[in-house]
């Protein structure tokens, strides 16, 4: 009998045992699981790198390659850009640059395809240098010995195309609307044809005069190409408080450049392609320095050189120079 209740006590106490270890697991908290999506950047583009636009990070330096097309396969380059509150600073040091060719010309182009020219550059010994500003965030960079390249399509001549960084991605290309023109990104300004005589279209970026301190002298830097590439020249850009532009540019060294007996001439050309005849100089190859002075009432404009082989009212040989801003900033002239 005795051993009869206690199995019956021992199975008593094995089913309460039982009970409080399944309520146990039911009232103890749950052990959360969580999963972390990490969405990872890459790199797309042609197969053949022909299209590089990327929009370039505020306050970042970035290091970009220039690579080779067919025409000269032994080329090469690097590039050093900061983007700065509304102005991308661009440093470039290019190399392996052979063949008769020395002047080329480096552009911008947008993902519309659209090619802002940034500045040209002689070449010495296979290299080349440029240090500029524009006001594109979104680009790539490409170099071609065209002095008018407009638009950037498969039949371009070109020499060298920015890579895209690693981590970075390809700006999504532009395509026409129904209405035949290209939309264009926020904060992108276009650039100024001009044509004059029988010459091509010049393509010059506007300074975005809007934006500069009426009263104030703005100092611009001026890049040199071609027959002027010795020369050097400062230029300062003072908005009228009554609403005209007043344009004065000083060289010197002008002995060093290769244009005697031309008229070097400085244009302004507006958004609706109207330009302006600043003012000329006749280079009789026997001054350094020398200066041009002259007005515009242009609400906008860009600026260029040209060596003129006789008086004209228009343009007729290729850009010489072009200006960018050498700092954001008004300076007391």
């Amino acid at each position: 009998m005795k051993k009869h209740l206690l199995c019956i006590a021992g199975s008593i106490t094995l089913s309460l045992a039982a009970t409080g270890a399944v309520l146990a697991q039911d009232t103890m908290p749950q052990q959360s699981t969580t999963t972390t999506t990490t969405q990872t950047t890459q790199t797309v583009q042609n197969p053949d790198g022909s299209y590089t636009v990327i929009q370039y990070p505020a306050n970042k330096e970035v290091m970009v390659n220039l690579t080779p097309t067919t025409t000269i396969p032994g080329a090469a380059g690097t590039a050093k850009i900061l983007r700065s509150g509304t102005s991308t600073a661009v440093n470039l040091n290019m190399t392996g640059l052979t063949g008769d060719a020395t002047n080329y010309n480096v552009y911008a182009v947008d993902s519309s395809g659209k090619a802002t020219l940034l500045g040209p550059v002689t070449v010495n010994n296979g290299t080349g240098t440029l240090s500029t500003t524009t006001p594109l965030d979104k680009f790539m960079l490409v170099l071609s010995p065209d002095a008018n390249m407009a638009m950037m399509n498969p039949t371009s001549n070109v020499v060298l195309r920015s890579a895209v960084p690693e981590g970075m991605a390809i700006v999504p290309v532009e395509t026409h609307n129904s209405a035949g023109s290209t939309p264009r990104g926020t904060g992108d300004r276009v650039t100024a044809t001009t044509t004059g005589g029988n010459t091509a279209a010049y393509n010059v970026p506007l300074l975005n005069i809007p934006t500069f301190k009426r009263g104030k002298t703005t100092h611009m830097r001026i890049n040199f190409a071609g027959d002027l590439a010795g020369a050097r020249a400062n230029a300062f850009i003072t908005p009228r408080n009554d609403g005209p532009s007043q344009i004065k540019m000083r060289f010197h060294s002008l002995k060093r450049s290769n244009t005697p007996n031309t008229r070097i001439v400085l244009w302004a050309v507006g958004a609706d392609n109207n330009y302006v005849k600043i003012g000329q100089i006749i280079n009789t190859g026997g001054r350094n320095e020398t200066e041009i002075k002259g007005e515009t009432a242009l609400k906008d404009f860009g600026l260029f050189v040209t060596a003129e082989p006789a008086d004209s009212p228009t343009p007729t040989t290729p850009v010489a120079g072009t200006f960018t801003m050498d700092t954001p900033k008004s300076v007391n002239h």
